[in-house]
């Protein structure tokens, strides 16, 4: 005759199983799967309302490069996010950096050696981001409103620059290497794929991205361990200007042109996505995988609605709609594991 211990439990209970269910849901993993389900559903409902239009690889090929821009700004903007700032001067450093490298002279000196609009616009960026983190960093000004200022003098200056003219691209070297491609894939796209790569490195196999996660989690127990916190900071915006010269190199090949309206309201596109892919505003988490997914999520979306010529106000209403869920579910998230500390 067998005798049961009455006080052992189960090895698996409904509590325990719901309980773990949880912790992966709301893991890092969790919730880029979350993401890609939300990817896959997308292309569901293309390929339900577009059929061929939207599976080809040529519309596929289409939505990659028109994320790839925004997509590289929000490389940059999950870094900084992730350390608890903002930087709402991406896109208008972006527009500077365009202008400023296809000014006539910077083309002029490009004829024979054409990578040098990359690297004019490259350090127009560097520049913009190492002047927001030196003010906010040892100005102590807010993010917000250093961000904001610089959104508005980088815009003007622009336009004083450009004299609120399109500037055209002339130089053959530099048109030839952005409307090419490799392995049948254009290289704005490649230059995505390798800042993302790089930036997943940065943040994921570094001692730069364990310090960023920290600054951002509890930015004076940080600076107590000894980590000098503003000289950090000066360096994620650095990153956040870095990448959108980068954007602004990719959107100059693109359009052929370089002009003080480009990367109008592009910040914003990347705060959405950075948002949407995991990272908290608040600062202390967030993945690049995230971000990828976000920005896939907001271009497959665009597609959609211009496949099926649908209105672009419920369109920005959606986006909006999506935005506000994620951050319900940040909340969400944080709160319970506030509770379970």
């Amino acid at each position: 005759m067998s005798h049961q211990n009455p006080s052992a439990a189960p090895l698996h209970t409904p509590g325990r199983a719901a309980g773990t269910l949880r912790a992966v849901l709301g893991s890092a993993a969790g919730r880029n799967i979350g993401l890609v389900i939300a990817l896959i559903l997308l292309i569901i409902v293309g390929t339900v309302t577009s059929g061929d239009r939207f599976t080809n690889v040529n519309n596929i090929l289409t939505i990659v490069r028109l994320a790839s821009v925004t997509g590289v700004l929000a490389i940059g903007m999950t870094f900084v996010i992730i350390g608890g700032g903002i930087d709402l001067s991406v896109g208008s450093v972006l527009g500077l950096a365009s202008v400023v490298a296809t000014l006539a002279a910077v083309q002029l000196a490009s004829e024979s050696f054409w990578p040098l609009m990359i690297i004019v616009a490259l350090a127009v960026g560097l520049a913009a981001g190492v002047i927001n983190g030196i003010i906010i960093a040892y100005g102590n000004v807010v993010a917000f409103m250093a961000t904001l200022a610089m959104l508005i003098a980088a815009r003007g200056f622009a336009e004083i620059l450009s004299n609120r003219t399109t500037q055209t691209v002339r130089v053959r070297g530099f048109l030839e290497f952005s409307d090419g491609s490799f392995l049948g894939i254009p290289t704005l796209v490649w230059i995505f794929i390798l800042v993302s790569a790089a930036g997943w490195i940065l943040l994921n196999r570094t001692t730069f991205g364990r310090r960023t996660v920290a600054i951002g989690g509890n930015r004076e127990a940080t600076r107590l361990a000894g980590i000098n916190v503003k000289r950090h900071i000066v360096y994620l915006y650095a990153l956040g200007g870095l990448t959108a010269g980068i954007a602004g190199v990719m959107l100059t090949g693109r359009t052929t042109s370089g002009t003080s309206t480009h990367g109008t309201l592009y910040e914003l596109d990347a705060i959405a996505a950075v948002v949407v892919g995991g990272t908290l505003l608040a600062g202390g988490r967030g993945t690049i995988v995230g971000t990828v997914l976000g920005i896939l999520i907001f271009n497959v979306l665009t597609n959609i609605f211009t496949q099926n010529n649908l209105n672009t106000s419920v369109q920005a209403i959606t986006k909006g709609a999506i935005i506000v869920i994620a951050v319900l579910i940040q909340q969400r998230f944080a709160a319970r594991g506030v509770r379970e500390t």
